[in-house]
């Protein structure tokens, strides 16, 4: 995916979406809450018992940090109470695995055509809560001209109607091997998943997250979870890299002619699981909170067959109203959008009202956690993923890396290589397609 650039909308801030540009942090008074819990460091020196974190692939220093915590606060600890359990919270997509599984989706879904909508139905859904007019100067076809909402709307009418009319798991005759070929199922791919960057980037996302989502309207939750569960073992098994789709330039319709990449492929984070099970195995419990619909990476966190073995119950995300057991599209009242300060809106409703303290370890990578890394006093240690990010994580992130010689840091960096998924033993990360680490943006 392209960087974002943030646009403000009226006087309204645009809210950036996970793993994009945030907004500058408030400096003075956003340092003032980063603060660590107090912690004499000569417990944490006393507390170097083993416990059993498999060290593969952390930084050296972050595993020693981590091993002393779960030492401290865990069930071999004197201090631990079994009446006040310890626990972590961890974001999900780009921290608990590489790349957006809610993203892989909607790709998946559109690949494989699976939408139990009618073209009424679909063609409202695009439109859903979209402010019209253009979108931002980012967002330009192949003749330079911004394009606006109305016109990609009208195109893709176009093609699903097409679709709809003549694929088989519609209400026409051909396979999905036969349609997917057409200009207008090349057409319809390259501009929804456009249109999904689009609206993201031009109106944020308390716009765009539960916009997406609202794709899985009149489809049950089995039925939402089972093509989850395709579409993260198809992504397990793609390569990471990224593919620019363009519309048929035979099809340009009203909005042009457009390009969009995606990252594909998605991988485990071991380091994560092994992290998950070490803190359960000293009973510090486990929970997840994302920006994805809960139902989606319920699938993956919960299903043995990825190692993350988180329970159901412990799956805080978005939410969808239902009716008579399907989906509707339309996000569940009274719910958070558990994105930025979301997040800490559901922790605290959900966990902290029910335990009487917060979190003792967070773990994630974007603007979309910021909030949660730093919003509780009983938060030992935020660990960030480093996605050499600017915005909010990156101000966060030049924190953690001026506490890297601290004997009590708040915050951890740790690298990541993004052409492999995998966890580099080091703070710093490597991007994709480039060779050199970096500490910070």
């Amino acid at each position: 995916m392209h960087n974002m650039k943030n646009e403000q909308q009226g006087n309204a801030p645009v809210i950036a979406r996970r793993g994009f540009l945030g907004r500058a942090l408030a400096s003075a008074a956003g340092a003032a809450m980063v603060g660590a819990p107090v912690l004499a460091e000569a417990k944490m020196k006393k507390a170097k018992a083993p416990v059993g974190l498999d060290r593969a692939k952390w930084s050296p220093r972050n595993h020693e940090m981590v091993a002393q915590m779960i030492a401290m606060y865990g069930n071999t600890s004197a201090g631990y109470k079994s009446n006040k359990r310890p626990y972590a919270v961890f974001d999900w997509d780009n921290t608990s695995i590489m790349n957006d599984c809610e993203e892989a989706l909607l790709m998946h879904q559109i690949n494989t055509l699976s939408f139990k909508l009618t073209p009424a139905e679909f063609g409202a859904i695009i439109r859903q809560n979209v402010p019209p007019g253009p979108f931002s100067k980012d967002f330009k076809n192949a003749a330079g001209n911004i394009v606006d909402l109305d016109s990609i709307c009208a195109d893709l009418d176009a093609d699903y109607a097409f679709l709809h009319a003549g694929y088989k798991g519609f209400a026409g005759s051909k396979s999905l091997e036969e349609i997917s070929v057409t200009s207008e199922f090349l057409d319809f791919r390259a501009k929804l998943y456009y249109l999904y960057e689009a609206v993201n980037d031009t109106h944020g996302v308390n716009v765009g997250y539960p916009w997406v989502i609202y794709f899985f309207a009149n489809m049950s939750v089995a039925e939402v979870m089972a093509l989850a569960e395709a579409s993260n073992d198809a992504a397990l098994g793609a390569a990471l890299t990224k593919v620019k789709y363009t519309s048929p330039a035979d099809r340009p319709g009203r909005a042009g002619v457009v390009s969009v990449t995606h990252f594909h492929g998605i991988r485990l984070c071991t380091e994560v699981g092994g992290m998950m099970d070490t803190f359960r195995d000293h009973g510090i419990d486990i929970y997840v909170c994302t920006a994805s619909l809960e139902d989606v990476v319920a699938v993956f966190a919960t299903n043995p067959k990825y190692g993350y073995n988180v329970q159901r119950e412990n799956v805080i995300g978005l939410r969808l109203e239902q009716q008579g057991g399907a989906y509707r599209n339309a996000y569940l009242k009274n719910w958070p959008l558990t994105w930025g300060p979301g997040k800490t809106v559901a922790i605290k409703s959900e966990l902290v009202a029910a335990k009487g303290y917060g979190p003792l370890f967070v773990a994630g990578d974007s603007d979309g956690d910021y909030d949660m890394l730093r919003d509780f006093a009983d938060t030992r240690f935020g660990l960030i993923v480093n996605r050499m990010k600017n915005g909010k994580i990156g101000e966060l992130s030049k924190l953690a890396a001026t506490q890297m010689t601290s004997g009590q840091p708040r915050f951890l960096l740790q690298g990541r290589q993004e052409s492999t998924g995998n966890w580099l033993p080091v703070e710093t990360s490597i991007k994709y397609g480039k060779t050199a680490p970096l500490l910070i943006a």
